[in-house]
């Protein structure tokens, strides 16, 4: 028998974020005794260690949702957001080996520089890519562009026309739109395309403990399905 400190006290938490997992109904509701306080079990012990392991993988939603099934005898549905999750790592490691080729066209090729007199109409832009205005239209729908507009005409800034230039630099690698609007995001998120590069590494890194963490999540969730919850 164990007291809310007890469990608090394993996984560095405090009583009442124990209390508070359990209104939450990620750790089963515990017992009272005669004057109210809360009994917990090794049942409690096992949830409570399954919930926070799958926390750093699985983030709070997820971590609920899995333990909120598997604690109404629902595992295909707790299974269900377990694989949703596996699948959505799987996409990102696709999304940045594509930035990364990518990234390799970009640093082998320089845009031209953008005109410093300011925000130009799509006519222009289009001009000096060789395209058409539908195709930068085409873009903008695709979500590689977002200009801002001057009353109904769109006016392509600096940044707009370096967005334009790098898609179509990868259009002509043969990227497909959705590949090229993920490249431009992390461009933006990295802060142009030379700090994209560096930012990589540490995107693969931030992907693979992601992975651990999910599946050491995994395996403390089989313990407690293993202990005789399901």
């Amino acid at each position: 028998m164990y007291r809310p400190v007890d469990l608090a006290r394993a996984h560095g938490l405090s009583a009442q974020a124990v209390r508070n997992y359990e209104q939450a109904g990620v750790i089963p509701p515990a017992a009272r005794t005669a004057s109210g306080y809360r009994v917990y079990t090794d049942d409690h012990v096992g949830a409570l260690a399954a919930y926070v392991a799958l926390l750093p993988g699985y983030g709070y939603r997820a971590a609920g949702e899995i333990m909120r099934s598997v604690l109404r005898g629902d595992l295909p549905a707790a299974l269900t957001v377990l694989d949703a999750a596996h699948v959505q790592l799987h996409r990102d490691r696709e999304t940045v080996d594509r930035v990364a080729s990518a990234a390799i066209v970009l640093a082998a090729s320089t845009p031209a520089t953008p005109d410093p007199d300011g925000p130009v109409p799509i006519g222009v832009v289009a001009h000096r890519l060789g395209v058409t205005p539908a195709t930068l239209r085409k873009w903008e729908r695709a979500g590689i562009l977002a200009p801002a507009r001057s009353r109904t005409a769109r006016a392509y800034s600096a940044d707009d026309v370096r967005d334009a230039e790098l898609a179509h630099l990868l259009r002509r690698g043969g990227y497909p739109l959705e590949h090229i609007a993920a490249v431009i995001e992390q461009v933006h998120a990295a802060g142009g395309p030379g700090p994209l590069a560096a930012s990589i590494d540490q995107w693969r890194e931030r992907i693979t403990a992601r992975s651990r963490a999910m599946l050491t999540g995994s395996a403390r969730l089989a313990d407690y399905l293993s202990s005789g919850v399901s």
